[in-house]
């Protein structure tokens, strides 16, 4: 009698059934949080031997075996907490934690994950359209979706992403029509007397994102190099107001502080009340602040800009709009792309190429004349 094979280091348990068939055993991570034994199966030994190394792999790796097949809700879960939590923006993570709570679980968490199909996952998208949601918004449920399949994938648990393959209609690109030099200069006439002055006139000289003039604090101005430097940005995160790195690496910038961002900067520092050591901002030093001393809470901001602007009875445009407004006053100053693009903290000169090439009215008319004269047509 041959003697008996022995199991390679790891492998756990494998025997021959007398069908034939071959099973393996090993005690692996669930989700339930314990280890369980668990069984897998093949024609051949070598077979079995390949998906137990397997399974092992996964549970040292964290990734636990679902005591039944993964429901898409569960595995939802695990990808949040496990994955995305520790990799992604706490914003980013935020806007996850929302679509898979307050969609993806109810609508498809009852599925079992390996047996989503794109039939089902088109039906879903097709029944959040009818009831009224945007295709932007289902594009972003969608994009979730996505990138939890992605992973899943990855961890060889389904073969095919069917999110990528459901199909929805494009969002209807949003046409900006950004504020014109006089526009923008009558809002900072009728902002004047606002406390948030400052911050208005930061946001229309430079673009600065919202979180990014929030987040501003005194060390970052240098009032003897005429610097300000933009680092940080304050960001709603879930119910907490925090302070984070910008929103890329291209973000972290210096600016010439000139003119009248100086001068409002200077008087803001002189207006200044020491403000009381107890409040745990006070720290962070931050340039605008509440009257106790807490940071500017973002849609406050956006919602004095609306009513400074519909009190000057200006066209409505979003408070984000004024980084397009910028941008369109530097092209008209013939302001090169890549130095805008180096201003507007842009991480592609590709966003800059399409504000740029968005022409407003006052280029589509100066490129007419021009294109006139050159032809030489008289009326």
């Amino acid at each position: 009698m041959a003697p008996a094979k022995r199991r390679s280091n790891h492998e756990g348990s494998i025997w021959q059934r007398q069908d034939g068939r071959w099973t393996g055993a090993a005690y692996v991570l669930t989700t339930a949080a314990t280890f369980k034994r668990s069984y897998v199966y093949g024609r051949s030994r070598e077979e079995v031997h390949a998906q137990l190394v397997q399974m092992q792999d996964r549970s040292a790796r964290g990734v636990p075996r679902p005591i039944s097949g993964w429901k898409l809700g569960e595995y939802l879960d695990y990808w949040l907490n496990q994955v995305a939590k520790p990799m992604v923006r706490s914003t980013t993570f935020a806007k996850y934690e929302v679509m898979v709570r307050l969609y993806l679980k109810p609508g498809l968490g009852r599925h079992r994950l390996d047996r989503l199909s794109v039939a089902l996952v088109q039906s879903y998208f097709n029944e959040r359209l009818r009831s009224g949601d945007s295709p932007a918004k289902v594009l972003v449920i969608r994009m979730v979706l996505g990138a939890a399949l992605t992973r899943a994938m990855r961890e060889e648990l389904i073969h095919r992403n069917v999110a990528r393959l459901a199909t929805l209609p494009p969002a209807p690109a949003a046409r900006i029509q950004p504020w014109s030099a006089e526009e923008a200069r009558a809002f900072l006439t009728a902002a004047r007397p606002d406390p948030l002055f400052p911050a208005f006139v930061l946001l229309v000289l430079y673009g600065l994102r919202r979180g990014e003039v929030l987040g501003l604090s005194w060390p970052d101005v240098d009032f003897d190099q005429d610097v300000i430097h933009v680092r940080r940005q304050l960001i709603r995160a879930g119910h907490q107001l925090q302070l984070g790195p910008v929103k890329t690496a291209a973000g972290w910038r210096g600016l010439p502080l000139l003119g009248i961002a100086r001068d409002v900067l200077l008087a803001e520092r002189s207006a200044v009340a020491p403000r009381s050591s107890g409040n745990l901002w006070a720290v962070q030093d931050l340039i605008f602040t509440t009257r106790t001393g807490s940071p500017v809470e973002p849609r406050n901001l956006a919602r004095s800009f609306e009513r400074i602007s519909r009190q000057a009875g200006l066209r409505t445009i979003r408070l984000h709009d004024l980084r397009h407004t910028a941008a369109t006053l530097l092209k008209q100053l013939g302001v090169q792309p890549r130095e805008a693009m180096e201003i507007l903290g842009h991480s592609r000169i590709a966003v800059t190429l399409e504000i740029y090439t968005a022409a407003d009215d006052i280029s589509r008319r100066d490129a007419i004349t021009k294109l006139n004269g050159l032809l030489g047509l008289r009326e």
